[in-house]
Order: structure tokens, then sequence, then C-alpha cells
């Protein structure tokens, strides 16, 4: 149990002395109704404020009960500001006899991986390059120009469409990776800039939620492959995903689709994902008020309606020359493409990687069970938008991927020096894996 005076906690009031708590009492508060977090041995009540979390509440939820340090230190590009949100949350700190890391955590791991950020820090691994940024996004407006100017130039005949589909599959699947970018915030040092040229490109050049991607993707980051707070392994019932999944609806006689084929439609489970984006103009319209609610918090809801207006504006200026069934069915197959892309190479790093419940692990080891790398060259890097760096993007989310081949061989060291398993294969490989 805490011992000394009371704090004030969710109610902003000041303390009266601090409060020292002990890792048994602060792994009780892991509640949907009652949360505690660590980070740097203070400790916080989230339970109300949670709601206005601005990545969302259930991404700092799936951390309640433990040490946050880590997942704090990855996801916020300025700390500092954060802390005046942090300082009316304060109850208390660790007692002194009370280790850093709950559970079982490796201490001298722990701190040898913030000892590592500190010199990824230091060595400037963080700071963006303009340049490959501006040249990124310009490489993506040129093809979306060229491809209007083809079809307004040389009309639709079959060779124009085919060579058409393919120019806009690659620029809307190197859109993707580039909001994935700014997503991350990794390239503006002010949060708000990355916010607000998210907002432009997922939702100008892709046609998506800036707000529902954050909700989504960040979970994803804090807690990969882990059951019922990872969305990306929470499948529906459409596949049966690790080791005990399928024993687990084994068991309850779960059986919604033949799951002993899901290697065979996981190749058709792809074709519903290009009637999301294409039809995403009129669903977001009727969404706003729920991505507006504290549950999807966004800092720019302004820009974001604005948005709404030009979703995909791109996309259909090229329905002057190519009108009606035309040009709606030519939008679903360049779609079908791009998804096909995405899809393979978003599940690579991961699906074949360990898949399960809750373990409670630190940062490093959590994020190397769940990732997994792909072979470094200039296609692989391109095609892939540099996430064959996987391993090192969940570690470091904020870093500029350009900066991703600096620090890998710092994280390798670090995991050879600890028996942790780096994998790495080639991209063939990853996709036979995904199968397999």
């Amino acid at each position: 149990m805490g011992k000394g005076g009371e704090q004030g906690g969710d109610s902003g009031e000041p303390a009266a002395q601090i409060r020292f708590y002990t890792w048994e009492e602060i792994q009780k508060h892991n509640l949907r109704t009652d949360k505690w977090l660590v980070i740097e041995r203070k400790v916080y009540n989230i339970t109300k404020w949670a709601k206005r979390h601005p990545g969302g509440q259930r991404v700092i939820s799936h951390c309640a009960g433990e040490d946050a340090t880590d997942a704090f230190q990855a996801f916020h590009i300025n700390p500092t500001l954060v802390q005046k949100f942090l300082k009316p949350l304060l109850i208390g700190e660790l007692a002194p006899g009370e280790p850093s890391q709950d559970r079982d955590k490796n201490s001298q791991l722990v701190e040898d991986f913030r000892t590592l950020r500190k010199t990824v820090e230091d060595m400037n691994l963080f700071q963006a390059s303009p340049l490959f940024f501006s040249c990124y996004l310009g490489h993506i407006i040129v093809m979306e120009v060229l491809a209007w100017l083809m079809i307004s130039y040389f009309g639709t005949g079959w060779i124009t469409t085919l060579i058409l589909a393919c120019i806009l599959t690659t620029s809307q699947a190197q859109a993707g990776w580039l909001q994935h970018d700014f997503g991350h915030l990794s390239v503006f040092k002010k949060s708000s800039w990355n916010h607000i040229v998210h907002k432009f490109v997922i939702g100008h050049l892709k046609g998506a939620s800036a707000n529902w991607w954050n909700h989504r993707h960040f979970q994803h980051h804090a807690k990969p492959n882990i059951f019922h707070k990872d969305p990306d392994v929470n499948m529906l019932h459409i596949f049966v995903l690790g080791d005990t999944q399928p024993v687990e609806y084994g068991k309850k006689k779960l059986k919604y689709l033949p799951y002993n084929h899901q290697h065979e439609y996981f190749f058709l489970s792809e074709i519903p994902l290009p009637f999301l984006i294409p039809s995403s103009h009129t669903l977001l319209t009727s969404l706003w008020p729920w991505l507006d609610s504290p549950r999807v918090p966004h800092p720019h809801p302004l820009p974001s309606r604005l948005l709404c207006c030009s979703l995909q504006t791109p996309l259909y200026l090229p329905d002057v020359p190519m009108s009606g069934r035309n040009f709606h069915d030519f939008s679903w197959f360049f779609r079908f493409l791009e998804s096909h892309w995405f899809v393979w190479v978003t599940q690579m790093n991961h699906i074949p990687m360990e898949i399960d419940s809750e373990k409670h692990r630190d940062w490093l080891s959590s994020q190397m069970a769940a990732t997994c790398n792909i072979e470094q060259s200039f296609f692989n890097d391109w095609f892939t938008g540099h996430l064959n760096f996987q391993i090192e993007h969940h570690l470091f989310p904020t870093m500029p991927r350009h900066n991703f081949w600096k620090v890998k061989p710092l994280v390798k060291s670090l995991c050879a020096k600890y028996g942790v398993h780096y994998e790495e294969k080639p991209l063939g490989k990853a996709f036979v894996d995904i199968v397999g």
C-alpha cells in the first residue's frame, strides 16, 4: 500500500506531501474505471484524463498498471511540453525500494536501451531531412500530374489505361507511406505541423481519416501482436493468428469461417479493401461527429472538415475525360492493385512473428518479438516505404525513416548482448512466410 500524504490526482490540487507506492499496488489499477501508470518512477492516475488523450484513450489505457516510460518517450517528440498535462495527474512515486520496472523485466536491458536512445538523440538521428521528404512528396505529385496529363492527351485506350493504373497504383502506395511518416510526427519538429500535413496527405491524396488511422495505429505500436490490444491482429473472426488463438477457437468451437483454408482465402480477403477508400468520401462525411468526439480526439478539427470537401480530388480530376462506369471500374481496379501492395508489405513484418496475449515484456523485447526486418536495398527501401526496417521503426517510431540504417547496427549490437533474436529476411521469403 502507499504511504504518506494524499495528492490531488485528477482534481489538479497541489500535493500535501509525496506518497509512495509499490508495484503490487499499482498493478491493481489496470481496470477500465481505474487506471494508473508509471513514467520515470512517478505514478499518475489517468482514469478520467484518458478520454482526452490526443492519441486516443485506448493506447494510453493499454499501459495501465505498468511502467510506461519507454512508450511515453517513443511516442512524444516533445516530452517536456507533455509534462504539463501530466502534472495534475501526479499522485506519487515508486517507493525507494521498488525497481523502476514492473514485474520481472531485466532492469539492465531496460537501462541499456534507454542509454541507446540517448545515444541516438545525441547523434541527431531524430532530425528529419527536408530534402528527402520534399523529393519524396515531389515524386508522388509528379506521378499524379502525369496520370492526369496522359488521360487528357491520349484518351482511354487499353494501353493508356493499363499504364495509368500502374502510375496511380504506385503514387497512391507511396502516398500511403508518406502519410505514415507525418502520422508518426517524424518530419517536422512541431507536432502541430505534422498533424496538419498528415491530414492533408491522408485526406487529400488517400481519402481516409487521419484520426481513425492514429486511433488504430498507435495501439499497434504500443502493443504489437497482442490480442485485444493491437487492432491489427483482431481480425473480426476472419483469420485465426498465432499459436494460442486457434486453440482458443477450437476449445470454444468458434467457427465463423473454414480456418483450415485461411491461407487460400487470404488472397480473396483483399478484394473488399478497394471499396473502403474510394467510398470514404461519402462515409467520412457522416462520421465527422464521431471523429470529433473525445474517443478519437484531434488537435485540428477545422482543417479536417475542410479536407473532407476535397477528399480524393486528384483521383476525380480524370472524371472529365473518363466518365460514367468506365471511371469507377478503373478506380476499383487500381485500388485493388494498391490494396495488395499495402497488405503484403504491412503484414510481412508482423503476421509471421509471435502473436499472443499480453506478456508484459520490456519495450525492446516486446517489439522484437512482434517485428522482423527485410533486407536492405534501394528497391526494398522505396517499395516498402522503409518499412523493411520495421524493427528500428517500432523501437523509435518518431525517427525519420532515412535514418533507420544508421541506428540498425546499434540495435543489433544491443540485441546480441542480451540474446534477443533479431530477425531479417529477403523480401520474397517474407511474402512466402505470410502464407506459411
